[in-house]
């Protein structure tokens, strides 16, 4: 399976709070690195086909304006969005049906202020 995406970044203010936020709420656990003017966490990457990383460093400003990331929100995304609130985030769209049929996706806003969403099949 070929993807137009590789690698995403997420941007963060705290690295601990944002890498705590996405391990409660995926269930996965995320790597922090440090390097020179920056820290890192990355998310788990074996058998992945895309990779991502939550990035603080210069430059790097969350946001809710911009290009919007779904993480794969498994077979039933409410599993996931059920835990955004109660770790820090806030729900900016309920769970709600593709107009084509072809799945459910959410809204939320993660610890940082980025807007994200969530997919899922079911």
């Amino acid at each position: 399976m070929k993807s137009h995406i590789s690698i995403f970044e997420i941007p963060a203010r705290d690295i601990s709070r944002a890498v705590d936020f996405y391990q409660a709420i995926l269930g996965i656990s995320i790597e922090k690195m440090e390097m020179p003017e920056m820290e890192m966490g990355i998310f788990p990457y074996e058998d992945q086909l895309i990779t991502g990383v939550i990035v603080k460093a210069e430059g790097y400003i969350p946001s809710a304006d911009g290009v919007t990331i779904y993480l794969n929100g498994g077979e039933d995304l409410q599993i996931i969005l059920g835990k955004v609130e109660e770790n820090g985030g806030e729900i900016l769209m309920k769970k709600t049906a593709h107009a084509d049929d072809s799945g459910f996706f959410a809204l939320f806003l993660d610890t940082e202020g980025n807007r994200l969403g969530l997919h899922s099949p079911n």
